[in-house]
């Protein structure tokens, strides 16, 4: 099975992310026009949490929060669980699906140098998959 460095070969270098000081509410507003559904965010260079759309749920709105007065620092998931780029695409997709994780921020060398989501890791098991239906069809048609 593949790496994750295939999936970020196939994504673009930019990787968007905020401040811990950054409001909920601009968060919302960079989260819609670059049309994701998580930031990273980022403190001095360095990966600080991640902010979803799922924390904005269960930690704004159900809370009553101002999205206008709260600050992603107050609200973002800091225990982050990362992925280096050699990581496999099935350990990925096991990580994801028991901690009930959508993203995973790609570390090399306490380097930040990508994100993945869930439909990243399920668009390459896909194409892995046809690929291997297609050398078998090969394989079959020449016997």
């Amino acid at each position: 099975m593949g790496a994750v460095s295939n999936i970020l070969a196939t994504k673009a270098d930019v990787i968007f992310s905020i401040t811990p000081d950054t409001t909920v509410y601009q968060a919302l507003e960079i989260m819609v026009e670059k049309n994701v559904s998580a930031l990273l965010v980022m403190e001095n260079e360095k990966l600080a949490g991640i902010f979803t759309e799922r924390d904005y749920a269960r930690k704004v709105v159900l809370k009553g929060k101002s999205s206008k007065d709260t600050r992603i620092g107050d609200i973002m998931t800091g225990d982050l669980i990362t992925v280096s780029p050699s990581s496999t695409i099935d350990e990925c997709m096991q990580l994801m699906t028991s901690k009930f994780i959508r993203h995973l921020p790609v570390v090399a060398n306490t380097k930040l140098v990508g994100i993945i989501s869930i439909g990243d890791v399920v668009r390459q098991i896909i194409e892995e998959q046809k690929s291997i239906i297609g050398h078998m069809e090969q394989y079959i048609s020449r016997s």
